[in-house]
C-alpha cells in the first residue's frame, strides 16, 4: 500500500457513499517493497502465517484470488477518481479555482498535470561530493536508496553516516493506485501521473526531519543536500538492522519481558513525535533500526516519508502507509493520531505470538480484515500470554480510534507501568481539558461524577500529567501552567504543526484555577473509559455520584441542547429521562456521557 492524495471534506460513511467515492494512492518517496506477497506465491508464504483458517477470521475470503492488481467489472461504470486528484494538484499547486463537478476521464487529469512545470529545485545545498563519499548500498526504494557514506571534511569528518538518495527523475513519476471503494475495495487500477505533489513530499520529509530533535529513539538528521539528479539527505548510520529481522531471528516472536523493551522504544518515540505535531503514518518493523548488532542496543524510529504535521483538531484523509499495518479509520478517511497506535498495536501483537492480527491473500482482503474481523486471541501462544499483555494489545487494536490508549497512557498501562520511569506529557489531556472548560455546567457535573469511580489502575497516568504541569504551592493550576508546560517540550515541529494555539481554545482557564480533582474530570475520556473491562461497575458508581451531587430534573429539550441535537431526537432522549422526577436515569446517564453523534466509528455488521 502507498500513499494517498487529498483533502476532500470526509463524507458519511455508508455503502451509497463507498460506491461514489475514489481514493488515491500512490508510493512515497522512499518506501520498502511492498509486504504483500509476490504472484503466485502461495498464501501461507510470508514471515508470520495466519491467525485465522482462512486469513480473516470471520471474513469472506477476497475475490482477488491470484493478484491484488486483478481488474473487476461492474454492471455500471464506476465514478472517475480524476476530480479527486484533480483536487489534489489544484490545492497543492496553488491554484485558487477549485475543479469542475461531475466526473472527467483519467487522460484529463493525467495530461492536466503533465503541463504544470515542476520545480526541482529544493533549496538545499549543492556540495555534497565535497564532503561525502559514498559507500556501499544498504536499502533501496521506490524512488531511491539508502547508501552508508563518510564524512570528508568538516563536523562529521572521518564519521559514518547514512545518506538516502532519492532521483530527482523518479520523484516528478508517481505511481497512483486508484481504489474504487465498492464492497471494500475490490475494483483496482492503475495509471500514472506526472505530478508536483511528490516533490513536495520530500521537501515536507525533510522538513520534519529538521524540525523533530532531541529523542533518543529518533534518528538523526545531519543535512540535506541536492545536484541536477538527487537528493541527498544525509542521517545517522545505525548498522543493527531491522526490527523485522530481529523478529525472524528469534523464530518471529519475543517473550513478554523482550518484548516489553522493544515497546517501550517504540511508545516513546511516537509519543514525543505525537505531542510535537507529528504523525508518522508507516509505523511497522521495517521502519525501526538497531543502532548495533548487540542485543541491548538502542532502537531509532526512520523513514518519514509518509509523515506530516497535523494540528491538535485536525483530521486527516489521506489514505497512507502499508496495508498490514493500516488502521480502519485511515480506510474510512478520516483520521488522526491515533492511526499510529493502531499500527503500534498490530506491531505488538506480531511481537508477542509470531503472526499478523489481520491477513489475506489481497490487499484489498487485508483491508476487508481489517475494517472487520477480531484479532484472534485464543490459539497458542495468547492462552499461556499475561492478561495484562492481552489487554494491552486489546486496547491499542480497538477498531473505534477514540477507545484506543494514547502512547503516553500505554505507557503507563500495568503490562509496562514502571513508577521510576517518567512519563512524558500527553497532548490529549489539552484535548479533553479544552472540551471540559466549554462544557456546560450540567455536563461537567457528570464527568466529575464520573472522575469519581475511577479505577486505581487509571490514577497513575492522571497523576504523572498533572505533576508535568507543575501546580503551584497550593496544589493548583491555571492556563499559565499549561502553556508553559507545552513551551518547555517545544521544537521546531510543535510550531510548525501550530500545537501551541490549543492553548488559546482554553482561555477560560485564565480567570480559574484547578485541583487534581478536577483536573481528573476534566482529563478523562469517557470513551476511553468505556473500553475498560469494568465498565459497567464504573458506571454504576459514578451514577451513585451523579445522584447525590449533580442529577437534576431536565425537559427533553434541554437535554437536546445540551447534546446539540435537534427535535427529532426528542422521541430517543425522553426514554433516557425517568417518568418519576424527570432526572436522568442510569441508561440516561451513560448515554449522555458518551454523547450521539451521527455515525459509529465501528464498521458494521453485513
Amino acid at each position: 500500500m502507498g500513499q494517498c492524495y487529498g483533502k476532500n471534506n470526509l463524507r458519511p460513511q455508508n455503502d451509497d457513499a463507498a460506491d461514489d467515492s475514489a481514493v488515491a494512492v500512490a508510493g512515497s518517496a522512499d518506501v520498502p517493497p511492498s509486504p504483500l506477497p509476490p504472484k503466485d506465491t502461495p498464501a501461507r508464504a510470508n514471515p508470520w502465517p495466519s491467525p485465522f483458517p482462512h486469513g480473516g477470521g470471520t471474513v469472506t475470503p477476497s475475490p482477488a484470488r491470484s493478484t491484488p492488481r486483478r481488474f473487476f467489472r461492474r454492471p455500471f461504470p464506476p465514478p472517475s477518481p480524476a476530480k479527486h486528484i484533480r483536487a489534489s494538484l489544484a490545492k497543492r499547486l496553488g491554484h485558487a479555482k477549485a475543479p469542475k463537478e461531475g466526473p472527467i476521464p483519467e487522460e484529463e487529469a493525467a495530461a492536466a498535470a503533465t503541463e504544470q512545470s515542476l520545480d526541482k529545485s529544493f533549496g538545499y545545498g549543492k556540495n555534497f561530493g565535497a564532503k561525502f563519499e559514498i559507500g556501499k548500498e544498504v536499502g533501496r526504494g521506490h524512488f531511491g536508496h539508502t547508501c552508508c557514506a563518510k564524512g570528508k571534511k568538516g563536523d562529521l569528518k572521518d564519521q559514518p553516516v547514512a545518506v538516502k538518495i532519492i532521483s530527482k527523475a523518479k520523484v516528478g513519476l508517481v505511481t497512483l493506485l486508484v481504489v474504487k471503494c465498492y464492497r471494500f475495495f475490490p475494483y483496482l487500477s492503475l495509471f500514472q501521473m506526472t505530478t508536483a505533489i511528490a516533490i513536495e513530499d520530500v521537501r515536507r520529509e525533510v522538513k520534519i526531519l529538521k524540525a523533530l530533535s532531541g529523542h533518543k529513539h529518533l534518528v538523526k538528521f545531519h543535512d540535506a543536500f541536492e545536484d541536477a539528479n538527487n537528493v541527498y539527505i544525509v542521517m545517522e548510520l545505525c548498522e543493527g538492522g531491522e526490527l523485522l529481522d530481529r523478529i525472524l531471528s528469534r523464530g518471529g516472536k519475543y517473550s513478554e519481558e523482550d518484548a516489553k523493551v522493544i515497546v517501550l522504544q517504540i511508545l516513546s518515540v511516537v509519543a514525543f513525535c505525537h505531542l510535537q505535531g507529528v504523525v508518522h503514518r508507516d509505523l511497522k518493523p521495517e521502519n525501526f533500526l538497531f543502532t548495533s548488532r548487540s542485543e541491548d542496543a538502542d532502537m531509532r524510529l526512520i523513514d518519514f516519508g509518509l509523515s506530516d504535521f497535523i494540528r491538535p483538531d485536525e483530521r486527516l484523509n489521506d489514505i497512507v502507509g502499508s496495508a498490514y499495518y493500516v488502521a480502519p479509520e485511515v480506510l474510512h478517511r478520516s483520521y488522526s493520531l491515533e492511526a499510529d497506535i493502531w499500527s503500534i498495536g498490530v506491531i505488538t501483537y506480531i511481537l508477542l505470538c509470531g503472526s499478523r492480527p489481520f491477513w489475506a491473500r489481497t490487499e484489498s482482503g487485508i483491508f476487508r480484515a481489517v475494517l472487520r474481523a477480531d484479532p484472534n486471541f485464543d490459539d497458542l501462544p495468547w492462552p499461556t500470554a499475561s492478561a495484562e499483555a492481552k489487554d494491552f494489545v486489546k486496547r491499542l487494536l480497538n477498531k473505534d480510534y477514540r477507545k484506543r490508549m494514547t502512547a503516553v497512557q500505554a505507557l503507563t498501562h500495568p503490562w509496562l507501568r514502571d513508577d521510576s520511569r517518567p512519563i512524558p506529557l500527553d497532548i490529549l489531556v489539552y484535548k479533553l481539558v479544552k472540551a471540559y472548560l466549554h462544557a456546560t455546567p450540567f455536563k461537567r457535573a457528570a464527568v466529575k461524577a464520573l472522575s469519581k469511580a475511577l479505577p486505581e489502575d487509571e490514577l497513575p497516568y492522571l497523576r504523572a500529567q498533572f505533576r508535568l504541569l507543575e501546580p503551584n504551592r497550593d496544589g493548583h493550576i491555571s492556563l499559565d501552567n499549561f502553556k508553559m508546560a507545552l513551551v518547555r517540550h517545544a521544537t521546531d515541529a510543535m510550531r510548525e504543526s501550530r500545537v501551541l494555539d490549543i492553548v488559546n481554545a482554553m482561555e477560560p482557564l485564565a480567570y480559574r484555577k484547578m485541583d487534581f480533582e478536577e483536573f481528573c474530570a476534566a482529563a478523562i475520556s469517557t470513551y476511553q473509559l468505556e473500553a475498560h473491562d469494568r465498565w459497567e461497575d464504573i458506571a454504576s458508581t459514578a451514577f451513585e455520584h451523579f445522584e447525590s451531587e449533580g442529577n437534576r430534573p431536565i425537559a427533553v429539550e434541554e437535554l437536546a441542547r445540551e447534546l446539540n441535537l435537534g427535535p427529532s431526537s426528542y422521541s430517543v432522549l425522553k426514554d433516557w429521562i425517568r417518568n418519576t422526577d424527570g432526572k436522568l436515569s442510569l441508561l440516561g446517564y451513560t448515554k449522555f456521557l458518551h454523547g450521539v453523534t451521527l455515525r459509529s466509528s465501528n464498521p458494521r455488521n453485513r
